[in-house]
């Protein structure tokens, strides 16, 4: 058992993760399907056609917004919510870590501030649940949620844009903002899926993020020091798994970045419809490479949900067998 083992959220915080993350999931699936059609041409078919993909595009946004509003409601009306909230708010410890941090990177600090570790080896008592760092993604992608819902919501009936700000051009902005935020947004969750699937303390995936705190132990038996972190061992696959999807991350973030700009997602778009007609082969496979980066990271929350069941099965499973007693029988109750 290692610092790293010890529960991070509790049961509801990894539920809504997981939901919100298939959520996302689908949003970028179905709403990359519409804007890239030429090089997506296998999703689009795959969804029913252009018609389909609107349709699962506009339902994955409906429950986006039914989540955003229960975790509003949640972390308003439940002690455990205000409790989550104030744990995000930035303390004095973060901007001493940022600055420390800033320090470091210029060589006139020796260490990391504790407030900036994560992974550096600190134990749980030194480090806490969310870094600077953590908080600040946190926001950024609340931010994000909200500002692409916002616009989503605008852009649903292009005419009412229209009607409402007057001209055609500022309807078509609200399109294209809505198409820059998604680009903005797939970088930071491809960045995402690569840090937390392929570190090598967490490679394939932190369990952490989908087994709750309330089902792992945070104390330790044992008088062992240390964190226990150096007790693991790199795994054989790490280095080629790491290499090839870092590089697809990578090349998949440029491709969609330049698809966006072949395809009119931006500055300001001619018309309102996305779509466009590249079809280099190069980009196409670069786009490509982002979505099967975005499928890993389906399949990588599924299998953090699959060793969440495991888990809890091997839990039920301990706690039904009888205790044994010392001589090697076993415990005889009182009744």
């Amino acid at each position: 058992m290692t610092q790293l083992d010890h529960g991070k959220f509790s049961k509801m915080t990894t539920t809504f993760h997981t939901l919100l993350a298939l959520d996302v999931f689908v949003l970028f699936f179905s709403g990359y399907s519409l804007m890239f059609n030429d090089e997506l041409w296998w999703m689009v078919n795959l969804m029913g056609g252009s018609s389909g993909v609107s349709a699962v595009h506009r339902i994955a946004g409906g429950g986006l917004i039914a989540l955003i509003v229960f975790w509003m409601l949640m972390m308003v009306t439940t002690d455990t919510g205000r409790g989550n909230f104030r744990e995000i708010l930035p303390s004095k410890g973060d901007f001493d870590a940022f600055i420390q941090d800033v320090q470091f990177l210029l060589g006139n600090a020796d260490e990391r501030h504790p407030n900036a570790r994560q992974f550096a080896g600190g134990t749980a008592d030194e480090i806490p649940l969310l870094t600077y760092i953590g908080k600040g993604v946190v926001f950024i992608f609340a931010i994000e949620l909200a500002l692409l819902t916002i616009s989503g919501i605008l852009i649903w009936s292009k005419t009412g844009v229209m009607d409402l700000l007057a001209t055609k051009t500022a309807a078509a902005a609200f399109v294209t903002f809505h198409g820059l935020l998604g680009v903005i947004m797939l970088m930071g969750v491809m960045f995402h899926i690569f840090e937390h699937g392929f570190h090598p303390a967490l490679y394939p995936v932190e369990v952490k993020a989908f087994i709750p705190k309330s089902m792992i132990p945070e104390d330790h038996d044992d008088d062992t020091e240390g964190t226990g972190i150096e007790q693991l061992e790199l795994s054989p696959s790490w280095n080629m798994a790491s290499t090839v999807v870092g590089a697809m991350t990578v090349i998949g973030i440029v491709s969609v970045l330049l698809g966006s700009l072949f395809d009119e997602g931006y500055p300001v778009p001619r018309e309102i419809a996305i779509g466009g007609g590249l079809t280099d082969i190069l980009l196409t496979v670069g786009i490509n490479m982002g979505v099967f980066v975005l499928l890993l990271g389906l399949v990588l929350q599924m299998y953090g949900n699959l060793l969440r069941v495991r888990w809890q099965r091997r839990l039920e499973q301990e706690d039904s067998e009888p205790a044994t007693a010392t001589d090697g029988g076993h415990v005889e109750s009182d009744d």
